[in-house]
């Protein structure tokens, strides 16, 4: 649910003029949490959509932003997933 957080930065933009819009781009990442469903460990790693808020002009937007990084979490059992697919 963290990562649906940086799909409301599409809803309410950040000012482009801002420092981060590369960032901001990883609100795509939310939706990886979707593929948490049949993946173990993707669920946590869509966390990182909550990094698109980052430097957001509101203040609470970007203090939330913070969450981003229970994404790291995920990353194990999603490369632990990984390597069971290539030596299954």
């Amino acid at each position: 649910m963290i990562g649906f957080l940086g799909l409301t930065g599409f809803r309410w933009p950040a000012d482009p003029t801002r420092p981060g819009a590369s960032i901001r781009k990883a609100g795509l990442l939310g939706l990886l949490g979707l593929t948490g469903l049949w993946i173990a460990g993707a669920g946590a790693c869509g966390a990182f959509g909550a990094f698109s808020l980052w430097n957001h002009q509101r203040p609470a937007f970007a203090r939330l932003a913070w969450l981003g990084f229970l994404g790291f979490l995920g990353v194990p059992f999603l490369a632990g997933w990984a390597v069971g697919l290539f030596h299954g």
